[in-house]
Parts: C-alpha cells; structure tokens; sequence
C-alpha cells in the first residue's frame, strides 16, 4: 500500500509517494499551476522578484562618469561671480545620473584649438553625487594681454568663457590621487601607492582657484554631523576681489573650520595676513604638526614649492603629513 506524504512549496501542498527524494520539478510544476492557489502563489512569487530587481535598479544611481572613454556634456547655464570668474553648470545624461566622482578627485576637460592643438586641464567641482542630473565648476577665466608673462591668457578657461548655452565639452575621470572616505578617513595615493590616513585635524592650503578641491572637502565633512573632523583653512589671492566664494566660506561654522586669508595686494583696512605662505603664518592658522594632522595643498606650482614646502618643514610637517594636489 502505498504511503502519501504532503510537502509544502511556495505555500502549495503537493501529494507524493513516500520515498527518498522529494518531488521532482515537473511535478512541482504540475501541481502549483494545477491549482487556483497555486498560480495565485507563483504570481505572488514572480511579482515579489520584480518589484526587488527594479527597488535595486532604482537605488543605484546612474553614473555619468568614464574613466576610459571622453563624454561630451552640454553647457546649460553660464552665472558670473566675478568680473574674471564664471560658475558653469553642465547636464549630466539624464535627470537621475550622478556625475561619479569621489570627494577629493577631478575630472579632465579637453577641446582642440584652432591651430589643430590638443588643450586639456583638470578642474574639481563644486557640486557632488548630492546632486543629480548636473554638475557645477567655478572656474577663473584668464583673458589675454592681462598678464605680460601670459600675452595668450588661458586657453582652456577663454574656450569655456566662449561657449554658448547648448556647446558641449569633453570630460573624462575620475582622476586624482586623493579620496576622502568621511569621518577624518582619507585614501592617497604616494608613489603609485595608495594609503590609508586618518586625520583629526586637516589643514588646507589654497591659492586662487585652488580653493574648488577644499570646498569639495569641506562640504562633505560638514554634511556629515558625525565627522568630526577639525578644519584649518588659509586661502591666497592677489587681491579682495580674486577671493572666490566668499560669502559661502564665511557662512561656514566657525567653529568647524577656522578661516584666514592672505593677500598680494591687499587695501588699507584689511585685517587678515598680506605677503606669501610662510613658517609663521601656518603657526598661526594651520594645525600643529603632531599626529593625526594632514595638510593638502592647491595653488601654483611656485607656491607650494618656494612658500609652502619650506615653511612646512620649519614648522616641523613630515613629507607624510602634507600633500599636494
């Protein structure tokens, strides 16, 4: 005589021949599709499985970012901050794209000139993977015959200055070799070699436009409550009026970041330093140079080599306490 047992599949019971294995798949097939409750519980199944796969689509954002292939973006908004400073707002493909870029890295942009000439330069955002569908640059446009040592002005940034609502531009990242991973935790890269960090308190150094990849930083601390990460910010320009972002700087907790600034050429009733980077200076506004203390340079090259270098070492800053970016 035969002995049935029932097994339960998907909520369905299904009736087998006592023995060693369990029903096979037609079976189990047979006996679900066979049912009303079991069609309604494959239709429950099938339903539960696409609903996951497209909450997991959606929680993924799209990256517009390639590190191997150039990208045109359109320019959809030009804004002038300054009478030499424009903030370029680019589309990214589609409303839900994030651009892709970690904290601390930059993108390249590249165009051909006139004469045929490949131009290609590096700039960081102001925005970050917090907004979708674009992103920003501030960017200092260099004009020609302003500066006698440069008759030509900046290609790059004369070329952005020019384009119309609508221009596209080439991008490619993302590229760089410092990544901040929240909560003092930094990645970078010395030597091809990338390694770990973790600051307590971080010093900045920016010259003019150098300030875009401190921002960058700054915003995403501050976004953060739990980073608690202490920062020292001392930013260089020639003049008041090359200060970049100012009112956003100064808007800034100041108890989160301390602020200085220093000035070429500055007016009569300016209160902060005036002259280069020097060993007294960083004294007085960066972090002292003990551990857990990290400080990240941008500006011109002769500026971090004949100000910031040797003031750093008669401060007493390690060469693994300092980067340049």
């Amino acid at each position: 005589m035969e002995v049935k047992r029932q097994v339960l599949i998907f909520g369905a019971v299904i009736s087998c021949v006592e023995c060693s294995s369990l029903p096979s798949k037609e079976d189990i097939l047979d006996s679900l599709l066979g049912t009303p409750a079991g069609l309604v519980t494959v239709l429950v199944v099938l339903i539960s499985l696409l609903v996951g796969i497209l909450q997991m689509s959606q929680s993924k954002p799209k990256v517009a970012l390639n590190s191997e292939e150039w990208q045109e973006f359109p320019l959809i908004a030009k804004k002038h901050l300054s009478h030499d400073t424009r903030l370029f707002r680019f589309a990214l493909p589609s409303p839900d794209h994030i651009l892709g870029l970690p904290i601390g890295q930059h993108i390249s942009f590249k165009f051909v000139d006139d004469r045929g000439k490949l131009v290609q330069r590096s700039y960081t955002p102001v925005t970050s993977d917090i907004e979708r569908g674009y992103v920003e640059f501030v960017i200092k446009v260099y004009f020609k015959n302003v500066h006698p040592k440069f008759p030509e002005g900046g290609k790059m940034s004369q070329h952005l200055e020019n384009l119309a609502i609508g221009d596209k531009m080439l991008f490619k990242g993302p590229k760089g070799t410092v990544t901040y991973k929240g909560n003092g935790k930094f990645d970078i890269v010395r030597n091809r070699v990338s390694q770990p960090y973790k600051v307590k308190k971080l010093g900045m150094i920016a010259g003019g436009t150098g300030i875009t990849p401190m921002l960058q930083i700054i915003r995403a601390v501050l976004r953060d409550p739990n980073d608690k990460t202490e920062m020292y910010l001392i930013f260089a320009n020639q003049t008041e009026d090359d200060i970049l972002l100012r009112e956003e700087l100064e808007g800034l907790p100041s108890d989160r970041l301390h602020l200085w600034y220093t000035l070429d050429r500055p007016p009569k009733d300016w209160s902060y330093s005036s002259g280069f980077i020097d060993a007294e200076m960083c004294r007085k506004h960066l972090p002292p140079a003990e551990d857990g203390t990290m400080v990240f340079v941008c500006g011109p090259p002769p500026m971090i080599k004949y100000a910031c270098e040797p003031a750093f070492s008669e401060i007493g800053l390690d060469d693994s306490q300092w980067h340049a970016f």
